[in-house]
């Protein structure tokens, strides 16, 4: 079950209660599903019931508890367990194979448009901005991913503006157009953004470098697999004593990966909530630093034959390419098929 048919289902669960009169409640168009935070437990984690507590003049561990009857019912989800104030927390059957394979697979069909979704739909956001660079510039990031979650920014200079980021020391322009985006994006508004040749510099201290380098590695391995005669399958991720040997905790590393890339959908929405393009940035280097890690076990290695394994992992390293591949595009940055 892919975090995006748990959130259906779990949307359901609410319908489903409030058919039967346990909650008097609109049901909501999203519910945010994501892997369980600090002191959660499961493959996955909701807080639906803090967000329907109010409405439904019940406090949240009420609703939770309430949801749970309806969702420990459900195909595919192996338990149920509420945490903390009211967060509902997911086991789901064969998770560390299943769920990764379907993850994947809903990635690789929506491509870079992976994380759209209508829930800003039909919502008009004003956005008055001062005669400053880096405020056109985080303007118009914001269009495009408040467009990715289906609603759209009216953007206007004047008073009263209500979208004032700091502004840039020096004209970024110098940096070229992808280095200057990035200089200005991925600071939060309210930090002075660097404007130095450290954006351009080809090395692992620059994350604007090691984010569009993941994403070109990515495409490269597609290249190599395609000459050695194999392509992507999603799959059962499963390294080889020896491949482990080279890179190290693989498991861990490609659970990380997963972890992130199941987490983009809630990055793309908060970004476009609470209009903060830099946090999508800062997920974009989660994300390359995730997949960079992977990486050396994606190929055969020697006299290895492909297998489904390296299929499988080569199905996942796309698939992160194609999280880099769209996030950047909402930044306005390009995404290299070489570097």
């Amino acid at each position: 079950m892919t975090p995006g048919e748990l959130s259906r289902t779990v949307l359901c669960a609410v319908r489903r209660a409030v058919d039967e009169g346990e909650l008097s409640v609109a049901v909501p168009r999203r519910a945010v599903v994501a892997p369980p935070g600090p002191g959660g437990r499961g493959d996955y984690a909701t807080n639906i019931a803090l967000q329907l507590a109010r409405p439904a003049g019940l406090p949240p561990l009420r609703v939770a508890e309430i949801l749970q009857q309806h969702l420990v019912r459900t195909d595919g989800v192996a338990g149920v367990v509420v945490t903390g104030p009211g967060f509902i927390n997911f086991g789901l059957q064969g998770a560390a194979g299943s769920a990764a394979v379907a993850l994947t697979r809903e990635i690789l069909r929506a491509g870079a448009a992976y994380g759209h979704g209508d829930a800003l739909a039909g919502q008009v956001i004003d956005v008055r901005i001062p005669y400053d660079v880096r405020a056109e510039v985080v303007a118009d990031a914001l269009v495009r991913i408040v467009g990715s979650q289906g609603g759209r920014v009216e953007v206007a200079h004047g008073e009263p503006v209500n979208l004032r980021p700091v502004p840039a020391p020096d004209d970024p322009a110098l940096l070229g157009p992808d280095a200057a985006r990035w200089a200005l994006l991925h600071p939060a508004a309210h930090d002075r953004p660097r404007i130095t040749a450290d954006h351009l510099v080809q090395r692992e201290s620059n994350p604007l470098f090691r984010v569009r380098y993941a994403h070109a590695r990515t495409r490269a391995l597609s290249r190599n697999a395609a000459d050695l005669g194999f392509t992507p399958e999603p799959g059962h991720v499963e390294v080889e004593v020896e491949a482990a040997a080279v890179a190290g905790p693989q498991g861990d590393d490609t659970s990380r990966l997963l972890a992130v890339l199941a987490d983009h959908p809630r990055v793309l929405a908060r970004a476009a909530a609470h209009r903060t393009p830099d946090s999508l940035a800062r997920h974009l280097v989660t994300v390359a630093d995730a997949v960079l890690a992977v990486m050396p076990t994606v190929l055969p290695r020697g006299d290895e034959k492909p297998s489904a394994a390296h299929r499988a992992r080569l199905a996942l390293a796309e698939a992160a390419g194609a999280v880099l591949a769209g996030g950047l595009s909402l930044l306005g940055i390009d995404a290299p098929q070489h570097l």
